[in-house]
């Protein structure tokens, strides 16, 4: 059962993102700056639309936190969408009397996008209802709630991070030989790509896409680092692991693929070059040398590097935008034409290293305690302890 929950709301161009985040253990130490820092990472990298250089996001804490500790209540998480001073009448809460020309509606659903099929579902008029909320500015609340449960996982030794590797068909043709020389070399890149030489064919990919009002997709990984073997299940189908990191990481706007490891490339693989074979040293206990299978095996972890990749499909507003059927006239015409990004394969990667703290904080949680840090810490190296025995 799961011991940590999340929700979010807010609209794109409403006042705020809000998010409650239940289950944090009492004791924690919480820093805001750290929050803010994880939410600036979002917002960075090559290839971001003019949205980025409007907001400067600040989460501000409303509750479940008391002089920087956590208080084992839900916390309650606001951040300001600092754009909505030009949205005031458009996206007010309150009945206003709108003139259609300043309604800002939208009637030509962007193809890929969740316009149309949000107003089907719905019944509405006016897509603009439907992509508020849809709009991927709902991810920085998603962020914030992770980098509560990254503050959670560092007091445990446990380090996330990512990367890009691939952006518009161009991937990363080296990568450093130790994954703790990965998060450097990705902050030190505005594309977080650890490849100098893919990183600057990305940029021209992303240069050309802007010119010819396109857009690109790609592939970001999230390894995290110092995971105790024994998190997840494979008792219970919806307690695996790799099943939690796989939906956590789908549930991104724009991800359409998920992989555990090389996951896919193992399944082209024959059985003898696909697994990690088992060592045991007095020293060391039990170790792979390999790390085939991204970390967990049977929907557990492995004490191996947890990496998951997510595979993020082009954004679906186009600067000249495909052809589409306006939702009142049945009129052939194109998809709106709103402010967007050429390529937010950096900001998703960030994204999912928010939602892969998420359900390893859980995880974790769910093992050894959820009450208090203190307790939970007793638990955690009581079975550290026995597991260096075996």
């Amino acid at each position: 059962m799961s011991k940590l929950r999340f929700t979010t709301a807010g609209e794109s161009h409403g006042q705020a993102l809000v998010a409650i985040l239940e289950g944090l253990p009492a004791g924690l130490r919480i820093d805001v700056g750290g929050i803010d820092q994880e939410l600036a990472r979002r917002q960075w990298g090559y290839g971001r639309g003019g949205r980025m250089k409007i907001e400067r996001d600040h989460a501000e804490i409303l509750s479940g936190v008391r002089h920087g500790l956590t208080l084992g209540s839900p916390i309650a998480l606001i951040i300001q969408n600092k754009d909505w001073a030009n949205w005031t009448d458009v996206m007010s809460a309150e009945p206003r009397d709108v003139p259609e020309e300043k309604s800002r509606r939208v009637k030509r659903p962007r193809p890929g996008h969740a316009d149309l099929v949000g107003t089907m579902k719905f019944g509405f008029d006016d897509a603009r209802r439907a992509l508020e909320r849809a709009s991927a500015r709902e991810t920085a609340a998603r962020v914030a709630v992770g980098a509560l449960c990254r503050t959670l996982l560092n007091e445990f030794g446990i380090q996330v991070c990512g990367h890009v590797v691939e952006i518009g068909g161009v991937a990363i043709r080296t990568r450093p030989e130790r994954w703790d020389d990965i998060p450097s070399l990705a902050e030190a890149s505005e594309l977080r790509c650890v490849d100098a030489g893919a990183e600057g064919e990305m940029r021209a990919a992303i240069d050309d896409a802007r010119q010819r009002g396109d857009t690109l997709g790609g592939v970001f990984e999230v390894i995290a680092l110092g995971v105790p073997p024994g998190l997840g299940s494979y008792v219970h189908w919806d307690r695996k692991l790799d099943g939690r990191l796989a939906q956590a990481v789908m549930s991104i706007h724009a991800v359409k693929g998920v992989e555990v490891g090389p996951g896919f490339e193992m399944a082209r693989t024959p059985g003898s070059r696909a697994h990690d074979e088992i060592f045991w040293t007095r020293g060391r206990g039990f170790f792979r040398e390999t790390n085939r299978a991204g970390g967990t095996e049977g929907g557990v972890t492995t004490c191996a590097p947890a990496v998951v990749r997510g595979a993020m499909k082009p954004l679906s507003t186009l600067m000249s935008p495909l052809r589409s059927v306006d939702i009142k006239t049945k009129e052939a015409i194109t998809g709106a034409v709103v402010r967007s990004d050429v390529c937010a394969v950096p900001a998703a990667g960030v994204v999912g290293e928010s939602m892969v703290c998420f359900v390893l904080a859980d995880a974790l949680l769910e093992k050894f305690g959820s009450d208090s840090l203190a307790d939970i810490k007793l638990a955690y190296e009581a079975y550290l302890r026995r597991i260096k025995e075996m």
